[in-house]
């Protein structure tokens, strides 16, 4: 790609995602509304017309496609994508590509699963194996196409033996790599093994929106008084907002993302008032009406979190599978994500209401991913005190003599399983729409930000996510 179609890329990167150096947002003072809206159409056709014609090449195409879903603007060109991948899948599937470039071959295995294509291993890396069936030891010698590898293997799906092998190849070599670069190149390599693209999220939208959506969120939140009549409360509203904010990431979604925030904020007021506050009589009383008054969801998760009141209540600690059993409806993920397949509106059919309604597995995965790593947590979840348990807990008393580390380790690998449960569903065919699959990839891939505490109860990651939005300080 010519350097001038790459700084196009850039430019248009710019003007989408930092639209308050065109227009100040935060005086409500725009230099020019339309000079804005011209430039920023412009830009969209000039790369539009650059990605159509490198999509002509087979490699070239897969490079600008990563390029645009990195700087997270894809979704201007969700069908000039689709086309070139389409395209590139029909003549993949006819062998009319050379299979001999790890980088490319990996890139491309990566990009097709990414959109949903059920590309079988089988075939797709064995020019890159030897006679036993393991990766050529002379491939250490590629970095790039080492961390293709890397970022492909992150797409495995259950059984898939062949992937869960070049993720431990790819990371063992580019371990070893990075001790003989110097520390520029070592920190982009680190930061590609510990933040590989599918999970993780690719940018936060622009400051703009935040700027805009924001004031009537806090607004509502406000209006409630529950941030007065219930101190014992979180009163994080901005915070909440981070979920639907990663999750919902194209702009058009503003009003969804404002109102997703609303039920988010239930769940963790729900959530404190099992655990902070109240009695064992209050919670049952409390946990009864909601199952009289209110929806499928919402009387599940006040359940779940009885029965862990009850558990704490009684001082008996559950095994790891009633614990996890319970802890999967007790996170909330199937509250909200029930929500947002609602909010957003597409592919609503009876097939897909009856089977949202009952803990698909896109939804389970991604909640057994956040239960797990919040229990990984070094620290607890601010003012709760960890009274709820978890997972390294429960193992631990299963399993007598087992160490904190190996519980750990039990856990990182089951949250392994999990993403490889959610990848399988996210292929074709699936009865929920692309936006809605993406929305349970995204809140998957928040889940770091939100549970990564550190020894003063606080989200130093978040925050820094957040300042990087808002330009001020923020304290979680």
């Amino acid at each position: 790609m010519s350097t001038t179609n790459k700084w196009s890329i850039a430019e248009d990167h710019t003007l989408i995602s930092n639209p308050s150096k065109h227009n100040n947002y935060r005086t409500g003072y725009p230099r020019s509304t339309e000079e804005f809206s011209m430039k920023h159409g412009q830009k969209l056709k000039e790369t539009r017309n650059v990605l159509r014609e490198v999509g002509k090449d087979p490699f070239e195409g897969l490079v600008m496609i990563d390029a645009l879903q990195r700087l997270g603007i894809d979704y201007h060109f969700r069908e000039d994508i689709g086309a070139v991948l389409h395209s590139q899948y029909v003549n993949c599937s006819a062998g009319r590509y050379p299979q001999h470039d790890l980088y490319e071959v990996s890139s491309r295995f990566r990009l097709f699963r990414q959109n949903g294509y059920n590309v079988p291993t089988i075939d797709v890396f064995k020019n890159f194996r030897d006679k036993e069936g393991k990766f050529k030891t002379e491939l250490n010698a590629d970095i790039r196409g080492l961390m293709g590898l890397y970022e492909a293997s992150q797409l495995s799906i259950e059984g898939e033996d062949i992937l869960d092998q070049a993720a431990e190849f790819s990371a063992q070599l580019l371990n070893v790599w990075m001790t003989n670069l110097d520390h520029h190149r070592a920190r982009v390599v680190g930061n590609w093994l510990g933040h590989p693209y599918h999970k993780s999220l690719a940018r936060f939208m622009a400051k703009a929106t935040l700027v805009i959506t924001e004031a009537p969120m806090d607004g509502w939140w406000r209006d409630t008084g529950l941030n007065k009549g219930l101190r014992f409360a979180r009163d994080q509203p901005l915070k909440w907002y981070m979920w639907p904010m990663a999750a919902l990431t194209d702009p058009s979604l503003s009003e969804q993302r404002v109102e997703l925030t609303k039920p988010i904020s239930f769940v963790y007021l729900i959530d404190d008032i099992f655990y902070v506050y109240g009695t064992m009589e209050e919670f049952t009383l409390f946990t009864e009406v909601i199952n009289r008054e209110l929806i499928l969801q919402w009387a599940s998760l006040c359940n779940a979190f009885l029965v862990e009141a009850k558990w704490v209540a009684s001082g008996q600690m559950p095994n790891v599978e009633e614990y996890l059993k319970n802890g999967i409806i007790s996170s909330g993920v199937h509250v909200v994500l029930v929500h947002t397949f609602f909010f957003m509106g597409h592919g609503i059919n009876k097939e897909s209401v009856d089977i949202v309604n009952h803990n698909p597995g896109i939804i389970t995965s991604v909640a057994t991913i956040l239960r797990l790593s919040d229990d990984l947590g070094s620290a607890t979840d601010e003012n709760q005190d960890g009274h709820d348990g978890s997972y390294v807990k429960c193992y631990m008393k299963d399993h007598k003599g087992s160490s904190v580390e190996s519980a750990r380790t039990k856990v990182i690998h089951m949250i392994s399983d999990a993403w490889k449960l959610l990848n399988r569903e996210c292929l074709h065919p699936s009865p929920f729409s692309t936006t809605f699959t993406k929305a349970c990839l995204n809140t998957a891939r928040v889940v770091p930000l939100m549970y990564s505490y550190d020894d003063n109860h606080s989200l130093p990651i978040l925050e820094e996510h957040m300042k990087s939005i808002l330009d001020g300080s923020v304290y979680l």
